[in-house]
């Protein structure tokens, strides 16, 4: 197995292993780093989540719409030095139509069932990350960068 399937498969798993990521976004020069719950498709071309239309990270976005997400595997032990991994996923968020954005809602909510209501509330924006890159690093230096569209 080439060093890069074996990346991707690591990431697969990591992704496939966690249910919520750090999402970060940014206005006018101000970080802003949010806890959501993720789903992201097999070929990591799109990642998505929800949030409600209220939040500070939701205004972000619809001002700059270039995010990115962390998803790491530590326990916060000891061991986490040596075994954690974790993957960023960089690219550009939008909220699509409810056409385009059904399948991946259905995606979400097989994941995350117990999310259902939040989801289909008036009040929630459904958004989908067109992924550009993911960083994945194990061992605090090993890093590889995979491109996923240009």
């Amino acid at each position: 197995m080439t060093h890069h399937a074996a990346v991707v498969r690591m990431i697969r798993s990591l992704l496939d292993a966690q249910r919520l990521g750090v999402l970060s976004t940014h206005c006018r020069g101000h970080p802003y780093a949010s806890l959501v719950a993720y789903g992201v498709t097999d070929d990591f071309s799109r990642l998505f989540f929800a949030t409600p239309r209220s939040t500070r990270k939701y205004a972000n976005m619809t001002e700059d719409d270039r995010v990115a997400m962390l998803i790491d595997s530590r326990s916060n032990a000891e061991a986490d030095f040596h075994e954690a991994r974790a993957v960023t996923i960089t690219g550009r968020v939008s909220e699509p139509g409810e056409d385009a954005a059904a399948p991946l809602k259905a995606l979400f909510l097989s994941r995350h069932p117990y999310l259902c209501d939040f989801v289909t509330a008036p009040s929630c924006a459904f958004m989908v990350v067109k992924v550009r890159r993911c960083i994945f690093v194990e061992r605090f230096q090993n890093v590889t960068e995979i491109e996923v569209s240009p």
